[in-house]
């Protein structure tokens, strides 16, 4: 099975949110398994962003007076449309990240998860809430949901496609318009939904794609959106963050992490190590919630190393477009570097390379070997930093004392993965992790796809939640009305207003003994 047409990505560049696309300058796409060009994408402007920024304003005003179960409904009909396309959409991810054709359906799987839920839930979680009032049965209180306005997004490359879609969606259910700054590496994958959202019905100023350089396009979108929603590295979230600071505007961000996996003895350690070779190397390990650390019980510890070490000698890496292959490569030549950088400083330092370790440029370009390591000391460079590539290291630990505090010893806190003798252990252990999501007998996959439950970061992970209901209200304002019935708080039948006064405190008390009414 081939990588896209050029045809079938020149007819998506005709979507982006620039005027005259075929006069600009434009950079070369290239499919990351073999460094050969795909196609050619014009690079945005400021001028761009604001005209975008511009339509989306507009465009939005109507949008609020479409229901919200009208808008549920053009939700509804796009995950229909991926669904029915997911082939060339799974083509698509895989030629400009290099991934494995098990993670590019990951994509296709977190968009429609999102799409479903959100275009289920939203009619509910937006309608108007009735809450109690200051005195009850005289005060009713309403709070309302309305829209933020523009919606920037600010996606990554290493999931191009859930990223940018699937973060969209419920700004858009709550009534917003987007403005996305897709990866410069892989614009097309979010182009390749834009057409489907249209062609499910949305109107195309509500969503517009803006390519370009994070400093020119992603830096006008976080000065002229009303929200920003980023996914990428803490130093640039740090950044963004300060600037939606600046001009007092929301801000989400999912950042970096450095995930710990714990195994307790008593653990299956058969179904754990292969399920680990997934959570370490699923995407190539270019996943911000992938396992990079494994603490296991020393008594056990060899063992899972060597049935661990087995499975992963055992993945077969390859650039087919099909579900033959385990792991594709890395994305970028700058990922090679940092894994290559990783490994030779933990080489030099004593590290024992227990599977891996070397580059594949036999396989293609920017192919790595998965690897494990032990040994590894806090003086590399691999010990704290995030690697965020195929390159995972074990430390025995005496006790899950000593786990939990090792693996909560980090700057970082997105995720972990906890293996122990039954699920009730497990679960004791991973409420006394500090991360935004714990998986017990699993490494990232059920936390993230429960979308009806927030996901994110603690520490320098991240701010803010995607998924469940605070995904979807963080792109509203909420509005308090209260209407004060029978009399309101002036002096009532002719009392002075000193009589007025002491009488109000008991007055309150009692009405607060009455039956709550919503």
């Amino acid at each position: 099975m081939p990588a896209p047409s050029a045809a079938s990505l020149t007819r998506l560049r005709s979507l982006v949110a620039i005027e005259h696309p075929d006069t600009r300058p434009t950079r070369t796409i290239e499919e990351v398994f073999t460094g050969a060009p795909l196609a050619e994408i014009p690079i945005g402007t400021a001028d761009d962003v604001a005209a975008a920024v511009a339509k989306a304003r507009a465009a939005q005003t109507d949008w609020t007076r479409t229901s919200v179960r009208d808008r549920a409904r053009i939700i509804e009909r796009y995950r229909t449309l991926v669904r029915s396309n997911r082939g060339f959409l799974m083509d698509v991810a895989q030629a400009e990240t290099g991934k494995a054709r098990s993670a590019a359906q990951e994509e296709i799987l977190d968009i429609m998860l999102n799409a479903r839920f959100y275009a289920r839930e939203a009619p509910k979680l937006l309608e108007p809430e009735r809450v109690q009032g200051m005195l009850p049965a005289l005060t009713k209180t309403v709070v309302n949901y309305q829209a933020k306005g523009v919606v920037g997004i600010i996606s990554p490359w290493n999931y191009p496609m859930a990223m940018s879609i699937s973060d969209a969606l419920p700004a858009l259910l709550a009534g917003n318009a987007v403005v996305v700054k897709p990866d410069s590496q892989t614009p097309y994958c979010t182009l390749a939904n834009a057409e489907l959202l249209y062609q499910a019905g949305l109107p195309r100023e509500l969503f517009a794609v803006v390519p370009g350089p994070g400093s020119v396009v992603g830096t006008a979108i976080a000065q002229s959106c009303d929200y920003l929603m980023f996914t990428g590295s803490t130093g640039t979230g740090r950044l963004l963050a300060e600037q939606a600071g600046h001009r007092l505007i929301g801000f989400s961000a999912e950042l970096g992490g450095k995930n710990p996996m714990i195994i307790a003895e008593g653990a299956n350690l058969d179904k754990v190590a292969k399920a680990a070779t997934r959570a370490c190397f699923a995407n190539s390990g270019q996943v911000c919630i992938s396992i990079e650390r494994i603490y296991v019980e020393a008594s056990v510890a060899d063992e899972f190393t060597a049935k661990f070490a087995e499975h992963v000698r055992n993945m077969k890496l390859g650039s087919t477009y099909d579900f033959t292959s385990d792991m594709g490569s890395l994305a970028s030549e700058d990922q090679v570097k940092t894994v290559s950088g990783h490994v030779d400083d933990a080489r030099a330092k004593g590290v024992t390379v227990v599977t891996g370790g070397n580059a594949r440029p036999d396989l293609g370009p920017l192919f790595y070997e998965p690897t494990v390591l032990t040994g590894v000391t806090d003086d590399m460079e691999c010990a704290r930093n995030e690697t965020f590539g195929p390159l995972v290291s074990i430390y025995p630990v005496a006790d899950v004392d000593e786990a939990i505090a090792r693996a909560n010893d980090t700057e970082y806190g997105l995720n972990a993965s906890v293996w122990a003798r039954t699920a009730g252990e497990g679960e004791a252990i991973a409420v006394q992790l500090r991360t935004g999501t714990v998986n017990v007998d699993e490494g990232y996959a059920p936390a993230f796809g429960s979308t009806a439950a927030p996901m994110g970061g603690m520490g320098a992970s991240g701010i803010g939640r995607r998924h469940g209901r605070e995904g979807l209200l963080k792109y509203c304002e909420s509005q308090t009305v209260a209407t004060q019935r029978v009399f309101n708080l002036d002096p009532p039948f002719g009392l002075s207003t000193e009589l007025w006064q002491k009488a109000l405190t008991p007055l309150i008390s009692l009405v607060q003994q009455l039956p709550t009414r919503r």
